[in-house]
């Protein structure tokens, strides 16, 4: 690709596309492919201007790179676009609203009033039809006002006033489709797969393969904790699948030969092989658009007390009107009064105020699954903390590998790697990668692995049992046991390291010594949320008590639990939930499910286990713990927004109903002023609710601390 630099800063560039037209689609698929690149942060393409802007981590000239490799049209990228609706959102709606603008103000400026009057007629039929549908079903909603407020005004041959009631109600909602639309598209794309890799068999042996490259019929492997990439249908295995993403089902359903699987499902237990009927991601992003719109998780309890007091008002609206006309038997007053009602502000800010609060989220790379896990958050008083990989850094390194019983270093580190590439974990990724580091290559040597949630990994190697994990899963589980020649060597290994321990035949072969650094914010975090509402911070951990008070120490948390397994995690939520608090539960592994399930809001890292992210109601991307308190935050600020909302809208509408009760204000006057602010609390709901200089302000304070 050939591009112009306009300018640049140390770690950004803005960069002009030469010589091609740049379509929504490619825009999209350069987008896609630019932030698929290690050597880029983040890029957003411009369609318009046909300019990139780059952000990116390491050299100019890797970037420069990536760039200058880039070939337009390729169809083998087109996969990389998760979906193509969200320019096509913005530019639709973009065009909506200024034809809606201008085709009003060409009416007002140059058609005669009497062509104006039967356009307004003829626009107020669809009105007037809402409001009779309302009245068939025997309700009283806000279109029957809607309806009776342009109604009365034609009859009064106020076509001034109708006209203008029908173009706010059409910008409001308007904008109401606009912003729900790109909410819940931003969200279904954050919450689409983000699978990159895949293993492929063939010929017998396992290939790990990019997803682009997957096609139709390919047989695709997946093990417990693993995402399922694509749709196919089972061929071998047996496996139990979450589906409660796609299917709401609560328990996991059993998959065997025969039986089809859907991509973005994730495995629980077991593992099979599938033949990919699909190769792209369009069929994952519609079902989860289409879930998102039917599922009652996107209504906090804030929306749906809005909607219900909305229509509760109504009632009440007819009869002030009723009332006002029976007193002073005046029908501009009444008229004054039918002209303002409670139920358009509530019904647009408050959903507003949940989808853009749920939206900025995700500028901060923070997945919200609905509306109500924010308004739980915002109620948050205890914060529960897994350590590995999320108080203590997401990528551990291995620092030592400690051979026994005549093995060497290369060889254990081999054979673990082999068993731990299978297993997305930030432990499991540290051994992979201190092999590839190393040079070491390891071959496929094993027969089926199995994952044994919480304790280690066992499997056959030239017909031998080998067991790689936990101190507790190996000596005590398998009962494995220590050359007697080496006991002390055993002994001597230091203390505040985490240990993997494999072993072979029955015996130890080595221990592979792993620093898992705690983050450098850890410490600052956790009192940022101690200032916005937290009062309790916990961790917990299945590592000694000596290693669990050390990190406990450093990090300043208010208890923390050593040597736990899954379901002690999840006892001790729940127990904090029967004591009345509102829990916060944070991981990042297959062992931290339990307990986030059964959190009020369950949290995990996205570089974690995908069952983890399946079964969270909030992901974070997790590159700094600072994005908990952007959410708890957002979370904080939504609740006051919304609170604020319902101030001015009862006031406000309470005193235009005074005022034109008693004639101070005509009709029209009301229904502009009662329209305006309608439109105003609307546009505030859809603003941040935390200035842009928030995160970097953050990260300062972090620095100094």
């Amino acid at each position: 690709m050939k591009c112009t630099i306009l300018h640049e800063s140390r770690g950004r560039m803005r960069v002009h596309v030469n010589a091609v037209r740049m379509t929504l689609h490619r825009a999209d698929v350069l987008e896609a492919y630019l932030n698929h690149s290690e050597a880029i942060e983040h890029a957003k393409v411009y369609e318009r201007t046909g300019d990139v802007l780059i952000k990116y981590k390491g050299s100019r000239a890797g970037a420069v790179t990536v760039l200058s490799h880039y070939k337009f049209d390729n169809p083998e990228l087109d996969s990389l676009v998760t979906s193509a609706d969200s320019r096509k959102i913005n530019q639709e709606y973009q065009e909506r609203f200024v034809n809606l603008v201008v085709f009003r103000a060409f009416r007002k400026l140059f058609l005669p009033a009497p062509v104006q009057a039967v356009i307004t007629v003829f626009k107020a039929i669809e009105f007037i039809r809402r409001g009779l549908v309302c009245l068939w079903h025997r309700k009283l909603e806000v279109e029957v006002l809607d309806a009776l407020s342009i109604g009365v005004s034609l009859l009064r041959s106020d076509f001034n006033t109708a006209g203008s009631v029908m173009f706010l109600l059409n910008v409001g909602a308007l904008l109401e489709e606009w912003t729900r639309k790109k909410s819940l598209d931003d969200l279904a794309r954050s919450m689409s797969l983000n699978v990159d890799r895949v293993w492929v068999r063939s010929q017998g042996t396992e290939v790990l393969m990019p997803i682009t490259k997957v096609k139709a019929g390919d047989e695709i492997i997946v093990r417990s904790g693993n995402m399922v990439p694509l749709d196919g249908t089972v061929i071998e295995g047996e496996a139990m699948v979450n589906q409660a993403a796609l299917t709401g089902e609560s328990m996991p359903v059993r998959k065997i030969a025969g039986a089809t699987v859907y991509a973005g499902t994730v495995v629980e237990e077991g593992e099979c092989v599938f033949a990919a009927n699909a190769v792209d991601g369009a069929s994952r992003y519609d079902k989860i658009v289409s879930m998102i719109e039917e599922s009652e998780k996107l209504k906090s309890g804030t929306e749906n007390h809005a909607l219900e007091l909305a229509d509760r008002l109504v009632p009440w609206c007819l009869a002030g009107t009723a009332v006002t006309y029976a007193l002073t038997r005046n029908v501009t007053r009444a008229i004054s009064i039918l002209m303002v009602d409670f139920s358009c502000a509530l019904k647009l800010s408050m959903p507003l105020a949940v989808l853009s609060a749920m939206r900025e989220c995700g500028s901060y790379h923070i997945t919200v699954k609905g509306g109500k896990y924010l308004e739980a958050l915002s109620k948050a008083d205890t914060i529960v903390f897994d350590k590995t990989g999320t108080l203590t850094h997401a990528s551990p390194k291995v620092v030592k590998v400690v051979p026994f019983s005549g093995c060497d270093e290369e060889e254990v580190l081999k054979l673990a790697a082999c068993l731990e590439e299978h297993f997305p974990h930030s432990m499991a990724n540290a051994v992979v990668r201190a092999a590839k580091e190393r040079g070491i290559t390891h071959e496929e040597m094993h027969t089926e692995v199995e994952y044994i949630v919480a304790h280690g990994i066992a499997s056959r190697v030239r017909g031998e049992r080998v067991v790689i994990g936990s101190h507790h899963f190996v000596f005590e589980d398998e009962k494995c046991v220590i050359p007697a020649a080496e006991q002390q060597k055993f002994d001597d290994l230091e203390p505040e390291y985490s240990h993997l321990y494999l072993a072979a035949c029955g015996q130890l072969v080595g221990v592979i010594c792993i620093a898992d650094p705690l983050r450098p914010e850890a410490r600052h975090v956790l009192r940022q949320l101690r200032a916005i509402g937290v009062t309790n911070t916990v961790m917990m951990t299945g590592d000694s008590d000596r290693t669990a008070a050390a990190i406990a120490r450093q990090v300043g948390v208010d208890q923390y639990f050593s040597e736990v397994l899954p379901e002690d995690k999840a006892e001790y939520v729940q127990k904090a939930k029967a004591e009345g608090h509102t829990v916060v539960m944070i991981g990042d592994g297959i062992n931290d499910s339990p307990a986030l399930s059964a959190a009020d809001v369950g949290i995990a890292i996205n570089s974690g286990a995908a069952i983890a992210r399946e079964i969270a109601d909030i992901t974070i991307k997790a590159d700094s713990l600072e994005e908990l308190v952007q959410l708890k935050s957002i979370a904080n600020a939504m609740q006051r927004r919304v609170a604020s909302n319902y101030r001015f809208v009862l006031s406000f509408n309470s005193a235009l109903i005074i005022l034109g009760a008693l004639g101070i204000l005509q009709p029209a006057t009301s229904a502009m002023l009662h329209n305006l602010s309608t439109i105003g609390i609307s546009l505030k709901s859809m603003t941040n609710l935390l200035p842009e200089k928030t995160q970097s302000q953050l990260q300062q304070e972090n620095t100094k601390a």
